[in-house]
């Protein structure tokens, strides 16, 4: 198990270096005139892919998948998201790197509990507690191990959980082929569809639109039974689409 805390460290080191590493966009030399977008002309980009995109906050083109970090100020490509214990954006450049962080602080949470665990149930000299009973302190000093085995395991225990979800979660949305920004993208659009949805009218409503809003005994009888509605409909105004 020596070999983790290197391994650990240099990927730490390689996913929380700063820079373009994780992926980011880079920024034009000159302004770029985005004037002709506005325009009612269509207009192809100079790369002629309809999936390149443009940030209004950087200020230059951008390739599929890549968002803006509102931390960085910069375009990530393939964005995972911005993890405050790197300081750094996780992206396509060292998503790699940052899934064997977690992966080796998993393997040395697991090392480190089992290590606790041993020490505290199996201690190497069995001896020890009852030498110390005799000593001044010695059942003191006994409570104070105690409590720092408890922490430890508590610690490692956290640790461990907390990477392994994380490591789970990534390895998830690299199977899927889906960012969490852009599984959270397709949800918000699935819950505006289904908002729409279930916004429209009561099936009430929309009978009594048809049959009228009298009785509904009236709508059996061919008669006008209802007051015609006040004001005439309005209509919105349509370009000239080919229909």
């Amino acid at each position: 198990m020596a070999h983790l805390c290197p391994a650990r460290r240099w990927s730490l080191l390689i996913v929380s270096r700063s820079g373009s590493f994780p992926g980011m966009v880079p920024l034009p030399d000159t302004a770029i005139d985005f004037s002709d977008l506005r325009s009612n002309t269509p207009h192809k980009s100079e790369r002629s892919n309809e999936d390149w995109t443009v940030c209004n906050r950087c200020e230059t083109y951008r390739p599929p998948r890549a968002h803006h970090c509102r931390i960085c100020h910069r375009c990530v490509r393939r964005m995972d998201h911005h993890c405050p214990w790197i300081n750094n954006c996780v992206g396509e450049l060292n998503q790699k790197y940052f899934i064997q962080f977690l992966f080796y602080t998993g393997l040395a949470s697991l090392y480190a509990m089992g290590l606790v665990l041993t020490t505290w149930l199996w201690p190497v000299d069995r001896s020890f507690p009852g030498k110390m009973e005799g000593v001044a302190g010695g059942i003191s000093n006994n409570h104070v191990q105690m409590a720092h085995c408890i922490v430890l395991l508590v610690e490692s225990i956290l640790f461990g959980v907390f990477v392994t979800v994380i490591f789970y979660d990534q390895v998830v949305s690299i199977i899927m082929d889906e960012t969490p920004i852009e599984q959270l993208r397709n949800r918000l659009l699935k819950e505006a569809r289904r908002e729409v949805a279930h916004t429209r009218k009561p099936k009430i409503a929309l009978l009594r639109e048809v049959f009228g809003r009298g009785f509904v005994i009236c709508w059996f009888f061919p008669c006008n039974c209802s007051p015609p509605s006040s004001g005439a409909p309005a209509y919105s105004y349509l370009p000239n689409y080919d229909v």
